[in-house]
């Protein structure tokens, strides 16, 4: 096995047992001296990340990547108030979900207790490894992290300083630890690390997610693909759909709650899609279409098949004709990703059945897609956005981190 792997492997997994008996007290205090010391280490901090910048730019990495690459001083202090918001969440450690009397007067109950140890497989996304490591520390959970090497230098002062200011509150050794190995060996091998993990979440893009899926023997939850659609109904609001269009699609295009396809119901789109096509050109975005589209914007390509099922991470739309809600339905169906879908519509009806009809971890009516957030949510932070069914589905935050045992409590009963 990887030396590295093997020692923080271990650490982690001797660790795990005590984290799951912090008070919440302990945890809290953790977590406020982790916020102040990322703050206080911050020119250090942005220092490594212009190395990272430097390099990507050198590569000729989009701008969608430098984006999620980036850390400024706003990010920075979004990435404390994480921690403190974390902090001042309720601790789901040894909560009891439910308790009943069985026949036998047995008193059974769910209790909730931390997975274990975490492993994070990650890309460019340097904020991952503090929110990963306070919603760990939070839920009790140890923390392996294994960054991409755009972001090495990020990684290894975040970590750094994380892991020292929790050690200084007397979190276990080993609790946060960065793989700082970033060769693809060194990831297959931590795929299939069970003897220390006990569960696997990536966040990046579908290769990523798709080689981890597919190569893991540690359980996965499956996070973060967004080909994320809105529905422009026939009785929408065209003032909100455009509004609700340009957030989706250019505040931030590289992440995954952006907006990547347009449905238009066919009433609408002559009075609709003419100022679409003006509106996003004019922002730089290229419009893929299909046939009828394309029609009313002089300015777009034909889209391919490929198109509608891509999440392009950069200011490109795939747009489409729609004669119905169960025809906008049905291409959303087929091409999302589960993760984040939208109507835009003033018929109660239709929002109902939009709601209830797509396969999807976060369905909006009349609201932007890029709301799809731990943050935005209330979770204070969010360790990724899982996509599947089991065992977490949209924005993963503390409780989703955690999972039960049950504990029977008797007064000397025996089975007959």
């Amino acid at each position: 096995m990887h030396e590295e792997l093997e020692l923080k492997g271990r650490l982690a997994k001797e660790a795990s047992y005590y984290l799951g008996l912090l008070t919440t007290q302990q945890k809290n205090d953790a977590l406020w001296y982790m916020s102040e010391k990322l703050l206080a280490h911050q020119a250090e901090i942005l220092a490594a990340n212009a190395q990272d910048m430097a390099q990507a730019k050198e590569k000729g990495m989009a701008q969608s990547f430098l984006d999620r690459l980036l850390l400024n001083e706003k990010r920075l202090q979004e990435m404390a108030e994480g921690l403190r918001q974390v902090a001042a969440l309720e601790d789901p450690v040894g909560h009891v979900d439910e308790m009943w009397l069985n026949e036998d007067n047995l008193q059974i109950g769910k209790m909730r207790v931390p997975l274990g140890v975490i492993g994070m497989i990650y890309e460019a996304r340097p904020n991952v490894t503090v929110d990963a490591a306070g919603l760990c520390l939070k839920s009790g959970n140890a923390v392996l992290l294994r960054g991409g090497s755009d972001a090495i230098h990020s990684n290894k002062i975040l970590s750094k300083i994380l892991a020292a200011a929790a050690e200084e509150k007397g979190i276990p050794r080993g609790a946060i630890a960065l793989i700082e190995d970033t060769s693809r060996q060194c990831a297959n091998e931590m795929m299939r690390l069970n003897r220390y993990l006990d569960v696997l979440i990536p966040r990046g893009g579908a290769g990523l997610i798709r080689t981890v899926v597919e190569n893991a023997t540690v359980p996965v939850i499956e996070t973060g693909i967004g080909n994320c659609h809105i529905f422009v109904d026939e009785s929408a609001d065209l003032s909100m759909a455009l509004a609700i269009l340009i957030n989706g699609k250019t505040q931030r295009p590289g992440v995954c709650n952006a907006t990547e396809s347009l449905l238009v119901h066919e009433k609408i789109a002559d009075s609709f899609l003419n100022k679409v096509g003006e509106t996003l050109s004019s922002l730089g975005v290229e419009l893929r279409c299909d046939e009828k589209s394309k029609t009313y914007m002089s300015s777009a390509v034909l889209a391919t098949e490929e198109d509608f099922a891509t999440e392009f991470h950069d200011l490109i739309l795939s747009v489409k004709i729609v004669s119905d809600l169960s025809e906008a339905v049905a291409h959303i169906n087929r091409y999302g990703t589960k993760h984040s879908e939208v109507i835009v519509t003033n018929d109660y009806q239709h929002a109902q059945l939009f709601l209830r009809a797509v396969d999807a971890a976060c369905v909006y009516v009349n609201a932007s897609s890029r709301f799809s957030d731990g943050f935005q949510f209330g979770f204070g932070a969010e360790i990724g956005i899982s996509t599947q069914k089991l065992h977490a589905r949209g924005p993963m935050g503390l409780k989703e981190l955690t999972s039960y045992k049950y504990i029977i409590l008797g007064q000397g009963q025996v089975r007959k």
